[in-house]
């Protein structure tokens, strides 16, 4: 294992529920110190109703001859947007319904995570109100118009778009969410929940993760359900070589900006998120860094060896199990897929690559 320490450490990051500067702030609901598995548990009742869960964990027989170890797949995007993030924008507005009727949320995204809250926004009766940067996933920004939310493109990057949707938020007393928000680290966290529980998960037995990264949430929500059941499952995160913000900000213990030209916009950041990091520091047992041509190769690879269809950041663990083969011998794996939002113009370039 290469976790730095058995110790918890607790997350005191403050958040708040307005932008900064808003004159009507809700009073703020997010606890102090990271969900424990009590907390993951009502999360996963209040969203029994609201999708279709459990996603599926399938075995993979190819992959696991071509791994050499017992490979299931974590379908994450079997739900109505296609990604994960599904789980905390439906989660965080049910908390927060009653008290945004006359106001809604505002967010900033490259994609899924937008997805999620206009969603979540839409099955709630709330106004929802998203920021992308010019030329994010098209077929993402559609989706996120066809689920009723309304987008505005702002800047070259998300941090531009992310400017923006504070200032707007603070401008109409909404609620902002950010990608890191605590509030979605519960229903985030359902999904390792589902797999690990000791009593009815699909493989509680599982002894290691490999999870996207991008702000973190879905790394957290498995370190903190791993920690919260006793679970013996190590938990991997996985990130492009072209945007490595967050696997640096990890290894250096502080948060680190880094360039960021990954075509992998779910794991797209050019510097670490405190609140991710500050729950990860001393829970996560590896960080890995994987090449965007091994992305698009395991994008490829996972259409041919599984018959699924997923985005570049779905296809990160199978690139970074690819890459640590020798580790993986013999051992029971679970790659999370976080999303299947792969636009026409990337399977092409990807199809025509190999």
């Amino acid at each position: 294992m290469c976790r730095r320490s058995s110790t918890a450490r607790s997350w005191t990051r403050s958040t708040t529920t307005t932008a900064p500067s808003s004159d009507s702030a809700v009073t703020a609901r997010e606890p102090e110190a990271p969900p424990g598995i009590e907390e993951i548990r009502r999360a996963a009742e209040a969203l029994a109703g609201l999708l279709p869960l459990p996603t599926p964990l399938i075995y993979s027989p190819a992959l696991s001859e071509r791994l050499d170890a017992h490979v299931s797949l974590k379908l994450e995007f079997a739900n109505p947007i296609g990604a994960f993030k599904i789980r905390g924008g439906v989660f965080l507005a049910g908390e927060l319904a009653a008290e945004l009727r006359s106001t809604g949320l505002v967010t900033a995204s490259t994609g899924n995570h937008g997805q999620s809250i206009a969603y979540a926004a839409g099955l709630h009766g709330l106004r929802a109100v998203v920021f992308v940067p010019e030329g994010a996933n098209p077929d993402k920004v559609a989706s996120m118009r066809r689920l009723g939310a309304e987008v505005r493109e702002q800047g070259a990057r998300f941090d531009a778009a992310n400017a923006a949707a504070l200032e707007f938020a603070a401008e109409h007393a909404m609620r902002y969410v950010a990608v890191d928000e605590p509030l979605l680290l519960p229903g985030v966290a359902t999904g390792a929940l589902e797999v690990l529980d000791p009593d009815g998960g699909q493989q509680p037995d599982t002894e290691l993760a490999i999870v996207p990264l991008g702000a973190g949430s879905g790394a957290c929500g498995w370190v903190l359900t791993r920690e919260g059941l006793g679970a013996a499952c190590e938990v991997w995160a996985v990130q492009s070589a072209q945007a490595p913000a967050g696997h640096d900000s990890w290894r250096e213990g502080r948060i680190v900006e880094r360039p960021d030209a990954t075509m992998a916009e779910g794991v797209a950041t050019g510097i670490g998120f405190e609140g991710a990091q500050a729950i990860l520091r001393d829970r996560l047992d590896d960080f890995l860094l994987v090449e965007d041509e091994a992305i698009a190769a395991a994008v490829v690879e996972f259409l041919e060896q599984a018959h699924l269809l997923v985005e570049p950041a779905g296809a990160t663990p199978l690139a970074a199990a690819n890459q640590a083969r020798e580790r993986l011998a013999g051992r029971r794996v679970v790659l999370v897929l976080s999303g299947a939002n792969i636009t026409l113009a990337q399977l092409r370039a990807f199809l025509g690559a190999t």
